[in-house]
Formats: C-alpha cells, sequence, structure tokens
C-alpha cells in the first residue's frame, strides 16, 4: 500500500525523488496575474550566486530562510514568485578560466578577445551554474522558468539600456582618476572590493634638500617609499611657521635630481602630523590626486599596469614595485637622505578576489555619478517604504550612503558587458549608442568599441526590474513589482543592496505600484563553527553543506539553521545539532508508523481506514480541522493547541523570527502531538466501541495532516512523503506544498482545557520524576496519594484514566491534607503528589533536591516581587504581563511555603 513505509527513515531515498517530482512537474511556476488585477502578490529576489561558486554554508541559510518564507505564503494562496538567476561574476570567473589556461600553456591575449571569450562561455556551459544543481537537488521552490543569467541578451539589452540612459542624464562620465588597481586582476576594483586590514609596516623619513640652501631641507615620511620618484611637490600648511620662509622655493627630489615645488595646501598638509611637510605623488595617492589638481601640478606614472615599475623610474624601472621599495631604501641611505624608519601599522588593502595588495593608480575610468541617486535611495528608507529587519542596519546604511563616492563602474576585463561607448579613429568623436553604430558624425566608419567592460555589480544592481523585463513594460513588471523582500547577508548590504535600491529608484520612477526594489530587507546571521569561529579554508573549519545534507537528511539540517536563526544573532553550527534534528525527522517517522500500522489493523477489523479520510482542497483551506470531533479533554486541548500555534507561527514568520517558529512547531509535533495526544488516544484506538475508536483514528490522523502542513515549509521532504501517505497516494492536490497553510480558528481555542491538560501533565511528570528517583521498574503500577482543591480534584477523578496510563499508577487516592511534608513528595500551586512506595528515602538527597527547589523558587519569587514593585515597568508592560506575573507570584509563594514545610519535615525525620 502507498502507506506502507520502510521501518528506518532513510532521507537519501526520499529527497532526490521529491526534488526531481518538484521541478519535473513545475510546481513552483506562478502564472502572471492579468495586468491591473489588482491580485496581491509575494515576490522575491534570489541573490544570484556565481557561475564560479559551490553552495557554502551561508547560501544554506539564506536559501532555507526563503523557502520557508516562500513556500508559506504560497500555502497562504498568495501568487508567490521566487525569481531564480546566476550572476556571471566578471572578476571571479576570468580568473578561474585564466587559470585553466595557464595549466595549458596558454594566455588570453595570445587568444585574443573574441576566442578568449568563446572559451569563457564554453567553461561556463560546462561549469557553471553548479549552485543551481544544488539547489534543484535541495528542492528550493523557485520558479525555474524564469531563471535568467546576468549575460544573456534579455539582462543584456537592460544595462546597455541603464547605462545610455545615466550617460545622457548626465550620470555617467568619463575621466582620469585615481582608483582602487589590483596588478593580478590587471583591473580596477571598487572601494568594496577591497579589503583592509591593520598590518604591521614601516615609516620612512626622508630628507628633501632646499634648492639654493646647501644645509636646508625638509624632512617627509612615507610608508611607499617607491612612489617618491613620481613627487611633483612637497605641501606645507601656510599657517605653519616652519616653512613659512620656504613659500615658493623648491626642493631637489632624491635619487631623481629633480626639482619640485614647495607649494601651501592646507587640505593636505596637517602641521600637527609628522614633520608637517606631505611628499605629493599625484599618480599614486587619491589625497594627492586633489591636492594636484588643486595645484595644477605634473602627473608621473612611475608603475605599469602589473605593478612594475616603469620608464619614468630611471634606475629602478623594470623592478617589481616591493624589490623597487628595497632599492630605493638603499639608496636612500647611501646618499644620506634617509633620516630614519619607523615601526609603523599601516590599514593595507587587499584584492578581495585574490588577495593582491591593491595599489592607487591614476588610470581613465567610466563613473556613475552618485548624487542624486544616493539621497533618492536615503529618502525611500527615510520615509519607510523600505524598512530594514533587524532595524539597526538601518543606521548602517544610512552611514555609508551619507558618505559615499562617485562608483567607478569600468573594468579592465573581458569577460562581462562591454562598455556600449565607441571612439572614432579618424575624428576622435565618442559615441555612446543602444546598438553598435556604422557611422560616425563625420562619416568614418572607422569605429573601435571601449574595451573595458561594466562593474558586475552594475548589471546586479539592476535587479529586480531587469529580471522582470525592463526595460520592456512588461506583465511581469506590473504584477510583481514592487519585490516583497530581499533575504541576503550584511557582507553585500553595500556591493548590492544598496545599489539596487539607487538603480532601481531611478529607472522605475512613476511606476504605479511604486519605485522601491523592495519593501523589507532581512539581514540574515552569519553561520560560524561550534566554537563561534568564521569558517575559512585556512582553519580548516568549513562544513560543506552538500555533504552534511547527505548525511543526515536535508531536512535535518534545514530545521537546524532554522531553530538557530535568532535576528542579530550568528549560528553556532555543529554537527551534534544536527543530529537533534535529524531525531526530530525519526520521531516523526516513526509517529507516522505507528498510526498507519493502527489504521492497517483497523481495515483488517472492518473499523475506519484511510480512504474514509478525505479533505479536499477547499476543506483545508478553511481555518481549524474541519472534521475533528471533541470528545474529551485531549481533543479539546489538542484542537486548542493546533490553532493557537497556527496563529504564533504565522505571527513569528511575519516579524522574520524563523527559531520561534521552529520551535513551535517543534513542540507542539514532538512534545504535545506524539509524546502526549497519542499516548493518550491510544485506548480509544484500541476501544471496542466502534464508534469511539472511529472518532479517534479520524481525530489522530486530522491532526497528524494539519501539523504535517504546519511542518511542511521547515521540512519539505519528509513532510511530502507522509502526506501523501496520509491520503493513501491520493492526495487533493499534487503536493502538500500547494496546499493550504493552516489558519487559526479562534472558536475552539479554548484556555480552560489547555490550563486542566498543563495541570494533568505537571502531575504525571511528577509521578514519572518520583518513580525515577525511586529506581521502581518501568513495568511496577504503584498506586499515588493527591492532595488537591475541590476544582482540580474533579478534574483528576475525570481524567484519573489518562494519569493512570501514562504515570504506571495503580489507583488514586485523595487526602485531605498537605502532602508537602511528606518525604518523596512533589509540589505544585495547585496540588501535592506522593507515590505510596515502601522504601527507604535518601534523606540526604531528597534534602538537597528540595533546597536546590527552594533556593530557584525564592530567586523567582524575588524577580517576580521587584517587577511588581518596579512603577516603570508597570506602565509599559500590557495588563495580560502583570496579570499573568501577579498570578505567578502567587503561586510560587505557596511553593515555597511547601518547600519550606518539606524540608523542615526532613529536619524533623533526621532528628
Amino acid at each position: 500500500m502507498p502507506h506502507d513505509l520502510p521501518k528506518a527513515y532513510e532521507p537519501a531515498s526520499i529527497e532526490p525523488r521529491w526534488a526531481e517530482y518538484w521541478v519535473e512537474q513545475k510546481l513552483f511556476h506562478v502564472e502572471t496575474p492579468a495586468p491591473g488585477s489588482g491580485q496581491p502578490t509575494f515576490t522575491l529576489t534570489l541573490p544570484p550566486p556565481n557561475v564560479t561558486g559551490n553552495l557554502h554554508m551561508g547560501h544554506m541559510l539564506e536559501h532555507t530562510e526563503i523557502d520557508i518564507i516562500i513556500r508559506w505564503k504560497r500555502m497562504n494562496g498568495i501568487p508567490t514568485l521566487w525569481l531564480p538567476g546566476t550572476d556571471h561574476a566578471g572578476i571571479a570567473t576570468q580568473l578561474m578560466v585564466e587559470r585553466q589556461l595557464a595549466s595549458e600553456g596558454k594566455n588570453r591575449r595570445d587568444m585574443g578577445r573574441d576566442a578568449f571569450e568563446a572559451r569563457v562561455w564554453d567553461w561556463k556551459a560546462h561549469y557553471g551554474g553548479a549552485i543551481l544543481k544544488q539547489m534543484k537537488r535541495l528542492g528550493t521552490s523557485v520558479d525555474w522558468s524564469r531563471e535568467y543569467f546576468t549575460m544573456d541578451e534579455r539582462m543584456s539589452r537592460a544595462v546597455r539600456e541603464a547605462f545610455v540612459r545615466l550617460y545622457e542624464e548626465g550620470l555617467i562620465y568619463r575621466g582620469k582618476y585615481i582608483v582602487n588597481w589590483c596588478p593580478r586582476c590587471i583591473t580596477a576594483v571598487s572601494d568594496l572590493e577591497v579589503v583592509h586590514e591593520e598590518t604591521p609596516g614601516k615609516l620612512y623619513e626622508i630628507r628633501y634638500p632646499v634648492v639654493g640652501s646647501p644645509d636646508e631641507y625638509i624632512v617627509v615620511a612615507t610608508t611607499r617609499p617607491e612612489t617618491m620618484i613620481g613627487d611633483t611637490a612637497v605641501a606645507v600648511n601656510s599657517a605653519d611657521e616652519r616653512y613659512r620662509h620656504l613659500h615658493g622655493r623648491r626642493v631637489l627630489l632624491p635619487l631623481m635630481n629633480r626639482e619640485i615645488p614647495i607649494i601651501t595646501d592646507d587640505i593636505l598638509a596637517n602641521p600637527e602630523f609628522g614633520t608637517g611637510a606631505v611628499k605629493v605623488t599625484p599618480s599614486h595617492d587619491p589625497n594627492d590626486f586633489e591636492a594636484g589638481l588643486r595645484n595644477g601640478l605634473q602627473q608621473i606614472e612611475v608603475m605599469n599596469e602589473t605593478a612594475q615599475m616603469n620608464e619614468n623610474a630611471g634606475p629602478y624601472a623594470a623592478l617589481d614595485r616591493f624589490e623597487a621599495r628595497q632599492r630605493v631604501i638603499q639608496d636612500l641611505e647611501k646618499g644620506g637622505f634617509l633620516v630614519g624608519t619607523k615601526h609603523y601599522v599601516v590599514p593595507l588593502g587587499t584584492c578581495s578576489r585574490c588577495k593582491t595588495i591593491i595599489e592607487p593608480r591614476l588610470s581613465t575610468q567610466w563613473f556613475v555619478k552618485i548624487q542624486p541617486l544616493a539621497d533618492r535611495a536615503i529618502a525611500v528608507v527615510e520615509k519607510g517604504d523600505i524598512k530594514f529587519v533587524p532595524e539597526n542596519y538601518t543606521k548602517t546604511y544610512y552611514e555609508w550612503m551619507r558618505n559615499i563616492h562617485d562608483w567607478c563602474i569600468s573594468r579592465q576585463l573581458w569577460w562581462g558587458h562591454r562598455i556600449p561607448a565607441w571612439y572614432c579613429r579618424d575624428c576622435g568623436e565618442l559615441i555612446v549608442a543602444r546598438e553598435a553604430p556604422k557611422k560616425c558624425k563625420c562619416g568614418s566608419g572607422k569605429l573601435e568599441q571601449d574595451n573595458d567592460v561594466l562593474d558586475t555589480w552594475f548589471s546586479s544592481g539592476l535587479l529586480p526590474c531587469s529580471g522582470l523585463g525592463w526595460p520592456g513594460k512588461t506583465p511581469e513588471l506590473d504584477a510583481f513589482y514592487p519585490t516583497s523582500l530581499l533575504i541576503t547577508g550584511f557582507d553585500i548590504l553595500f556591493f548590492w543592496v544598496a545599489r539596487m535600491i539607487m538603480m532601481n529608484c531611478h529607472f522605475m520612477r512613476g511606476h504605479e505600484h511604486g519605485n522601491v526594489p523592495f519593501r523589507t530587507v532581512y539581514i540574515h546571521a552569519l553561520v560560524r563553527d561550534a566554537e563561534r569561529q568564521k569558517m575559512s579554508k585556512t582553519k580548516g573549519n568549513v562544513v560543506d553543506p552538500v555533504e552534511i545534507t547527505e548525511k543526515y537528511g536535508t531536512d535535518a539540517v534545514r530545521f537546524t539553521l532554522a531553530i538557530m536563526a535568532a535576528p542579530g544573532t550568528d549560528i553556532a553550527f555543529s554537527e551534534n545539532r544536527i543530529e537533534s534534528y535529524r531525531a526530530f525527522a525519526n520521531k516523526i517517522w516513526n509517529a507516522a508508523r505507528f498510526l498507519f500500522m493502527n489504521v492497517d489493523r483497523a481495515q483488517e477489523a472492518d473499523v475506519w481506514s484511510l480512504g474514509e479520510f478525505k479533505r479536499s482542497a477547499a476543506d483545508l483551506a478553511k481555518p481549524g480541522l474541519p472534521g475533528f470531533t471533541v470528545d474529551s479533554l485531549e481533543d479539546r486541548w489538542i484542537l486548542s493547541r493546533f490553532n493557537r500555534v497556527a496563529k504564533e507561527i504565522d505571527d513569528a514568520l511575519e516579524a522574520y523570527r524563523f527559531h520561534e517558529a521552529a520551535h513551535v512547531v517543534y513542540h507542539f509535533f514532538w512534545g504535545e502531538y506524539c509524546d502526549w495526544y497519542i499516548e493518550l488516544m491510544k485506548p480509544r484506538l484500541a476501544s471496542a466501541d466502534r464508534k469511539q475508536a472511529r472518532a479517534a483514528f479520524a481525530n489522530v490522523v486530522s491532526i497528524f495532516e494539519g501539523a504535517l502542513r504546519l511542518l511542511s515549509p521547515f521540512m519539505p521532504f519528509i513532510t511530502e512523503e507522509l502526506w501523501h501517505a496520509v491520503y493513501d497516494g491520493n492526495p487533493p492536490l499534487q503536493s502538500i506544498a500547494l496546499a493550504e497553510y493552516p489558519k487559526c480558528d479562534d472558536s475552539p481555542v479554548d484556555t480552560a482545557a489547555e490550563t486542566e491538560m498543563a495541570i494533568l501533565q505537571d502531575l504525571i511528570a511528577a509521578v514519572r520524576n518520583i518513580r525515577t528517583e525511586l529506581k521502581v521498574d518501568r513495568k511496577q503500577k504503584l498506586p499515588i496519594e493527591v492532595f488537591a482543591d475541590a476544582e482540580t480534584r474533579a478534574l483528576i477523578e475525570r481524567d484519573g484514566a489518562a494519569i493512570e496510563l501514562l504515570a504506571d499508577v495503580d489507583g488514586i487516592t485523595f487526602v485531605e491534607s498537605s502532602l508537602a511534608k511528606a518525604a518523596g513528595a512533589r509540589s505544585t500551586a495547585r496540588f501535592d503528589v506522593r507515590v505510596v512506595y515502601e522504601r527507604k528515602i535518601d534523606i540526604s538527597g531528597e534534602r538537597e533536591r528540595l533546597s536546590k527547589e527552594l533556593a530557584k523558587l525564592t530567586g523567582e519569587l524575588g524577580r517576580a516581587t521587584a517587577q511588581l514593585g518596579n512603577e516603570a515597568f508597570l506602565v509599559k508592560a500590557p495588563a495580560q504581563v502583570v496579570k499573568g506575573l501577579k498570578r505567578r507570584k502567587a503561586e510560587v509563594e505557596v511553593l515555597v511555603e511547601k518547600a519550606k514545610a518539606a524540608l523542615e519535615e526532613l529536619d524533623a525525620v533526621k532528628q
């Protein structure tokens, strides 16, 4: 039969089958609502992974959180689009292919650009999209029919359109400026692609002789003495009295014997710092570059694109920059120009891709003028059109956006979107166009396209509008833009998130539903190792998510990440935690097997079968659990808990509190359903009363089916497998992912039933604990004595059978006086209980237990008293919180007195 489950839960035999089924059946494809339909949608863009990459734990966390939200929204009946795609990753991909070529003894320059680009496309076809293949295996519920690649023609058209529009609006310009230059990648990189680390270095103090004054010199300090060869001035502050007599004079540049001027520049030279005199190298330092523009200084470049000294470096030409540094220091020392060397901490910048030390370099590049783009991007957050979760990232966003510089968007690569600009070789005219021009204004056909490509983040910054068809006016843009949510990591908050906000707010101005790219940005945590260290290959503490899912199952890994994903708190990931949630999956599996085995027996006895459990899609869309019948306290209780849990999960996911939602469904499924409700229902399932047994079977299966839907967004594979089994292989829908998420029905929410069941659970737990301490064999049933108020006594008398079943009790006797002083008794505010067992009590052990209990209760009472005596707390706290605290304080006061009385009784026995 379809619901015949293997004895052991083996995710490896389940997950690939369902992953393939979901993709083949296109279950997660969403039709575009008709234009103007006004139908609400939920849309989310996948942060496009690089085609060079593989899944890492950061991706796994990100994709898990997104998938939970997407599945939950989809099950709530909302047209839900998760838009997938991959990024061409210009620098990273070119590096990979160049390494491959090097292993073959080839290089791109010998091949030529066209052949190299063809080779990259071949590489992409063969190796690219590894993450997407892994995503399919892991069941990620994206709409695969809408997958894009940032270099495909549709996306390339959007990139060209954006560039040309910005250029025509005066927001893109070309100029020669200092940029961050990677000598290994041989390209400019943005500020965000430079990793700065405080690194031990040296500060060199150098004498520059004053021309015409044989015994006079100015001392300057530098951490990069090799750049002094390109000095074109020494700057002092106009208010610095030490150098006032040197204004307008000249110094001799050591080693090069070139005279350079002494200039006054109050921005560059600070009298309070160092000697107050600064060497000025306009071609190799961004601050010096600006000073050079202010003072009309010559720009002398002394390094080439690979950071070797060039022909302007005189005797140091052809040396690597660091070799040149050593030679320059030696020559300065020989010439008597080196005053001294000091240890100095340098904020050294390295390329985030290849780790090469960045070199500031004067270079002709394309730039985006950041205003007014940045101001608009700030305004939409200030107005609340976009909100950040956790909220503290809003401040971080503002700080960066208010200090942002113009964005260098050109890269000296061959892989990427080539800049749509052409130069006329006859007249020098620059033509920026959407399509390649055939002729220049001068009539010449000798046009040559700019060699540079655009920064990868320029194209990905156009998401999500470009992924939905912009610059066209598509039905997708009308239906799905703005997107609802972005879930991403802090590390690309400025690389990507800020640029998407700037670009989309600019290009989508006037859009009917708003110009922002998304309404909410949720910043997820960082996944660290068990010792909370950042994972890195160097440390050898990287966890491969593919390996770990093969070992434990995707569901267990997903649930582990979800239940640990508290906002603003990094995740300390360990296999021990995964084992716990692998056990949770196993618990669910065993519960299903128990149900189905009992159903099979009932079917053989002609009592009840799964064929009678019929639920249509419309039934599942109704609040609560239609068809569930209430015959007992446990029915009232589980139905109330089911409805309350559905509401709690909704509220938690609405606030992106994944850990709270996961905790709620975990405790409901494992604790309340498996450990309590099923156990309480066993006598009814085996009842000779056919009517009672039929109702019991219908109820336990109904709750189980509902619980599977509650759990489905978190653990999609096991819930899919068991949901189909519940319906005997004939479910009302193709997938549980398309079924309605349980909605709270307020009418069965029964606080009284939950309170009564809590009392019974406390009593059963207390008896079990006493039996454990007494080391009573499980098979031996013992009587108990109970002291309780009239209301609690009536409850225990009514449900005594449940207590006897679950606590291995043989008879309940009610006593008229407190048992608090009785050895081995347990007390709550509602009852005292003791197991009647002729065995000597360990008085010292019991005293230790009671002392610990009294200390715990006294501490709780003190805290409650302090809170209730705090006027500020009473003013701010909700009334229900204050009411609950007062109630708990009264209960604890009773328990404190009972614990004291029990200790006094033990002391009397001891004496």
